[in-house]
């Protein structure tokens, strides 16, 4: 499967490891997004993982190399013009004005109350919540997200079901949904 779709993931999704995990390798092939984010969005994830989640210097700078160099094309330069006219939350614009720039419909983030619809409707885009877009994009080929799922569980060498059940804290809905449905 083909998709165009471009999607900026916030930072707050990027360094939660168990989400972006998911996230990635929905972006892989076969595909159902395109991801994009800036280097202010990659460095806010290195700061999260380094000062409020505790993680090795050396880790951190290992996620970071092996994101840009498995996605070089998400990278989104050149949107500095458009923060001026972001009126989202002002520590949260330079993600507006990234998405702005990548044409990208759609913000993944858990700071809904940084991207007010009234601050996105000029821009085309709206901000969703990892769940949602996580449930939207299961709605459309469950095959391939049960698939990658499958993978990440296999290789932390976990069942499914305890991996689903991991994912709650973070993603409460779509892991019940998979759930349920994995138990069908």
């Amino acid at each position: 499967m083909r998709a165009d779709f471009k999607v900026v993931l916030d930072a707050c999704v990027l360094a939660n490891f168990g989400v972006c995990d998911l996230f990635l390798r929905l972006a892989e092939t076969p595909r159902l997004y395109l991801p994009r984010w800036s280097n202010e969005i990659l460095a806010e994830t290195e700061r999260t993982h380094l000062n409020d989640l505790g993680w090795p210097p050396n880790v951190a700078a290992s996620f970071q190399r092996a994101v840009r160099a498995a996605f070089p094309e998400a990278l989104v330069s050149d949107y500095q013009q458009f923060v001026e006219q972001c009126r989202n939350d002002p520590k949260d614009r330079h993600v507006l004005a990234c998405a702005i720039k990548a044409e990208a419909e759609v913000i993944a983030t858990f700071n809904l109350k940084d991207f007010p619809p009234e601050s996105l409707s000029p821009w085309k885009t709206k901000a969703i919540h990892p769940q949602d877009y996580l449930i939207i994009l299961y709605s459309m080929d469950p095959v391939v997200v049960l698939h990658k799922i499958e993978e990440i569980a296999r290789k932390r060498s976990v069942p499914v079901e305890d991996h689903l059940i991991s994912l709650r804290a973070f993603l409460p809905t779509f892991s019940q949904r998979l759930l349920s449905d994995f138990d069908e």
